[in-house]
């Protein structure tokens, strides 16, 4: 008798990432017999961040489980965020877990939470800096997290309510990060697949309680947001919520590609861009080009809204005259006798 089918799911979910974590990161040891020479490389080493819900629990089992199929090293990562009495216990059951399930090396790690951009996003902020040290420090290859077609709805919701772009509504890709770190194995699998693998396997889970504090947007969005989402519209809107995600994203890499090889055609021979004909493209694209210019100039990539980039649109195609556009990280946009001049101030 066969796995559970929930088991199954992820299972396979996870196989398929790290088949493709071995191509790119060690080509052909797949395939290697069993008394491979001493002096080869060690095999790759994929960590999991874990929290201890059922969805980074579920990815868990799944990673120790099919790595040593695949002869790739596996450990996990829990990262203690500080916000909760007795977090810090709480981490250093997790690592227990990692260790029960055979990953090794496992470690905790605590971090302190910043203010910057409110309590989710800092807290974000921390975590990720958190396992790309970690990723460094141990040699990992791969760093896999948990999100499912429920979170990746979800973002995609939260993009569309601040009016960010397609690029917003995107959501999160399978594969980002520095060198394509993260992976993310469960987009295509819902969170009620994850709890379910977790059950069948008496695995213990974690319910972090801010995931159900309408203090945070992202707590109320999932309670409240889609389910009166699904009673007004009917099932389907996360499946459907998803999908858009994976059309935007190709959208957008396509606009991503027109704007990099249009923009050394709108620069001088002094390398400033050209007003004129920055006007001449479709807007979708020149804006891509702008916000470009702007991040290369100093302006932090996630402090830097659609708002930004339609004011100093504003300088080349609503031209009156108006003085400098002040960005984040201190930068500067303004036009100069028919130049656009993007600069810290």
């Amino acid at each position: 008798m066969g796995p559970h089918p929930a088991v199954a799911a992820i299972r396979l979910a996870v196989r398929r990432v790290l088949r493709d974590i071995l191509i790119e990161h060690a080509p052909g040891s797949a395939d290697l017999p069993r008394d491979v020479p001493h002096d080869l490389p060690p095999p790759p080493l994929v960590l999991v961040a874990c929290s201890g819900g059922a969805d980074s629990m579920a990815l868990a089992s799944a990673l120790a489980f099919e790595a040593p199929k695949l002869g790739i090293r596996a450990g996990g990562i829990t990262v203690d965020h500080g916000l909760q009495s007795g977090s810090d216990l709480r981490a250093d059951e997790v690592v227990g877990r990692l260790v029960d399930l055979g990953l090794t090396p496992t470690e905790s790690i605590a971090v302190t939470v910043g203010r910057d951009g409110g309590p989710e996003a800092a807290a974000r902020d921390a975590r990720y800096a958190a396992l790309d040290a970690a990723a460094r420090r141990h040699g990992a290859c791969a760093v896999l997290l948990g999100h499912t077609r429920d979170d990746q709805a979800e973002t995609v919701l939260l993009g569309l309510a601040r009016g960010s772009g397609i690029r917003s509504l995107s959501g999160m890709a399978a594969v980002s990060g520095t060198g394509g770190r993260y992976r993310r194995p469960f987009l295509q699998l819902d969170r009620q697949t994850a709890r379910k693998a977790c059950m069948a396997q008496s695995l213990p889970v974690w319910d972090d309680p801010h995931n159900a504090d309408p203090a945070y947007t992202r707590s109320r969005l999932r309670h409240e947001g889609l389910p009166a989402l699904e009673k007004a519209l009917g099932k389907g809107v996360v499946e459907a919520l998803a999908r858009t995600a994976q059309l935007s994203r190709d959208d957008a890499d396509a606009l991503d590609v027109w704007a990099g090889q249009a923009e050394a055609s709108v620069r001088d021979a002094a390398g400033l861009l050209e007003c004129a004909k920055l006007y001449a493209l479709p807007p979708a694209v020149r804006r891509r080009i702008l916000r470009r210019a702007a991040i290369e100039a100093g302006a932090p990539a996630g402090s830097l809204f659609a708002r930004h980039i339609e004011e100093v649109d504003r300088l080349i195609t609503g031209w009156r005259g108006q003085g400098a556009i002040n960005l984040p990280g201190k930068v500067v946009a303004q036009r100069q006798g028919g130049r656009l001049v993007i600069r810290q101030g």
